[in-house]
């Protein structure tokens, strides 16, 4: 097996119901459908350990490529193959690319705020609410940009609209999930969102996956990020 629990290295089950887990890192108990098949449970802060090292890596970015930023975040050392991590990387690599291409925002409070909202979607989400972690953190950074609140009228629906976006790029290819293939789709239709609705122009990278050797549930060809797949989203 490669990468999968994050004590034993077995693979995950998903439960249909949550159950009482301890943290097999922290102790701390809490609901929760993900185990190993051996039993361990890593809770989400333990499991992001070191994330808050992507705010000091922005704030010296110059890139307005949002797919190089989050490379880069993806190759640091607490982030894995998969994890809720990725539903904070991909606002923050958005929020980040958005600054340098032109827009006009405080990007020290915008990703700090990214960091806090993120980190409140839990990992399983893309199957369990039908709602992919990466996807959602496009409507975060769309709401951050516009300054959206329940209360708001255009910002409120385009936060919404650029969520459904992603989400229908994502729900596109179908399934198991990949945190990677997921994000490169969340950051791509959201760099289309925020050119046609903002007039701000992020690069947009043609994009080649390079982590398929640690997924074990690559789709391989299927995916539009393998070499054979990626002129279909190009």
């Amino acid at each position: 097996m490669k990468e999968e629990c994050l004590i034993c290295k077995a693979p995950l089950e998903y439960l249909e119901r949550d159950e009482l887990m301890e943290c097999a890192i922290c102790h701390k108990k809490e609901s929760s459908k993900t185990r190993c098949v051996n039993g361990h449970y890593v809770c989400s802060e333990c499991h992001t350990m070191g994330m808050d090292s992507i705010i000091g890596l922005c704030m010296q970015e110059a890139s307005k490529d949002p797919v190089a930023i989050v490379e880069k975040m993806m190759d640091m050392p607490f982030c894995h193959m998969h994890g809720p991590e990725h539903h904070v990387m991909v606002g923050c690599a958005l929020l980040t690319a958005y600054k340098n291409a032109g827009g006009e925002i405080d990007l020290p409070s915008a990703l700090a705020e990214m960091m806090s909202r993120g980190k409140k979607v839990p990992g399983g989400a893309c199957g369990f609410w039908g709602a992919c972690g990466a996807g959602v953190s496009t409507g975060m950074f769309v709401s951050i940009i516009a300054g959206a609140t329940p209360l708001s009228t255009d910002s409120w629906g385009l936060a919404n609209l650029m969520t459904s976006k992603a989400l229908g790029a994502i729900g596109a290819v179908g399934g198991p999930r990949c945190c990677k293939r997921d994000s490169f789709l969340s950051i791509l239709a959201a760099v289309d969102f925020v050119n046609e609705h903002f007039g701000i122009d992020m690069e947009k990278p043609k994009v080649t996956c390079r982590y398929s050797s640690r997924n074990n549930q690559c789709i391989g060809n299927r995916c539009p990020f393998s070499a054979a797949g990626r002129t279909r989203i190009e």
